[in-house]
C-alpha cells in the first residue's frame, strides 16, 4: 500500500505510534473496507462487534468478483466508481443475502441491510485509486421502519391496505396508465345492510364480517390485486393489467362467495354490492375512477342490492 502512515503520527499534543493506530482501526465495531477501483480487497479493519459481522479477514487479496455473483459485484463497482469521481462521502445502502455469495452457505441464511459511507483515498493503493467503505449493520433499524411503515399503511381491524395506500397505489397506477396505456380496473363494494347487521348481533358481530371478508378476498383475488378498506364495511379492490369486463368477472366470482362466508362464520344471511370502472382518458387523478366505481355501487344498491355493477 502506497503513502502508507506515518510510524508516529501527531493529534494535538498525543502521539501514535503506527501499531497503536492499527490497533485503534482493527477495534471499530463497523468494518471498514479498502477496496481498489478493480474491486480487491486491499485490507479489511474493525468489524469487532460480532453481533453483526462476521470475520472478513479472508477477503484481503480476493476481489469482489470472488467474493460475489457477477450482478452484486458489478453494482459494488459502480458505486466505488461514483465515489471516485465525486471524491465526496458517498452514501448508499444494500442487501446482502446468501444468494448474492459464491458458494453456497458462505452468506447469511436471511437478508440483512446495510449502509456504506464510501470515501475516495487521497493515494492510491497497490497502483490503483481506492475507497474506504464503512458497512454498518441497519437490519434492526430498517426491521423498524417498515414496521411503522406497515401500520401506517394498514387497517387494523382487517389487516388490508388502509385509505393512504389507496390513493398512492391508485396514483401510481394512473401515472402507468398515461404512461403505457396499461389499464387498471377498481371494485368497490360494501356489505348490504350492514347497520343491520350490527343492530341485529353487536358491533362484534359487524367486525367479523369484514375480517371474514378480508380473508376471503385475500384467499380468491389476484397476487398482483391490491385490497383495502376505504371505511367503515367498503371495500376497494385495485386490479393491474384488467379492463373492466374481466374485472366484473372477479368481482361476480367474489359476490357469490360472500354470503357462504358469512353463513358459515356468522350464521347470518347478506350479500355484497359493487361497482367496477377502469381508467379512462379524461382521468386525472384517483378520485375520478373512485368515483365512477363508486356511482356503480350506488347503481346496484338502487337496483336491488346483491349485484355489481360498470360505468
Amino acid at each position: 500500500m502506497t503513502g502508507a502512515l506515518p510510524a508516529r503520527h501527531l493529534r494535538g499534543d498525543r502521539v501514535f505510534t503506527q501499531q497503536q493506530l492499527t490497533s485503534i482501526l482493527s477495534s471499530l465495531p463497523d468494518p471498514a473496507f479498502i477496496l481498489t477501483r478493480s474491486g480487491r480487497y486491499a485490507a479489511i479493519f474493525g468489524g469487532k462487534d460480532l453481533r453483526h459481522y462476521h470475520d472478513g479477514s479472508g477477503l484481503v487479496g480476493l476481489t469482489m468478483y470472488d467474493v460475489l455473483k457477477e450482478e452484486k459485484a458489478r453494482w459494488f463497482a459502480a458505486e466505488i466508481e461514483r465515489a471516485l469521481e465525486s471524491g465526496a462521502l458517498h452514501i448508499v445502502e444494500y442487501e446482502l443475502s446468501g444468494a448474492d455469495v459464491k458458494g453456497a452457505g458462505d452468506g447469511p441464511g436471511h437478508s440483512i441491510w446495510f449502509e456504506g459511507r464510501v470515501q475516495a483515498l487521497p493515494f492510491q493503493v497497490e497502483g490503483e485509486d481506492a475507497v474506504v467503505w464503512v458497512a454498518s449493520n441497519i437490519t434492526g433499524k430498517n426491521e423498524v421502519q417498515q414496521q411503522l411503515r406497515q401500520l401506517s399503511e394498514t387497517d387494523a381491524l382487517t389487516g388490508l391496505y388502509n385509505r393512504r395506500k389507496l390513493i398512492e397505489t391508485l396514483d401510481q397506477r394512473l401515472t402507468v396508465f398515461e404512461r403505457e396505456k396499461s389499464q387498471t380496473s377498481v371494485l368497490v363494494f360494501d356489505l348490504d345492510n350492514f347497520k343491520r347487521l350490527n343492530d341485529e348481533m353487536g358491533h362484534h358481530a359487524g367486525d367479523t364480517a369484514l375480517i371474514e371478508i378480508a380473508r376471503l378476498c385475500r384467499q380468491h383475488l389476484r397476487q398482483d390485486d391490491m385490497i383495502a378498506r376505504f371505511g367503515g364495511d367498503e371495500f376497494v379492490v385495485v386490479m393491474p393489467g384488467t379492463r373492466q369486463t374481466d374485472a366484473l368477472e372477479i368481482a361476480e366470482r367474489l359476490r357469490e362467495r360472500v354470503p357462504a362466508i358469512l353463513r358459515e362464520s356468522l350464521r347470518y344471511e347478506s350479500t355484497i354490492s359493487g361497482g367496477v370502472a377502469e381508467f379512462g382518458l379524461p382521468d386525472r387523478s384517483s378520485s375520478d375512477i373512485l368515483k365512477r366505481a363508486d356511482e356503480g355501487l350506488y347503481l346496484s344498491k338502487r337496483s336491488g342490492r346483491n349485484r355489481v355493477s360498470a360505468l
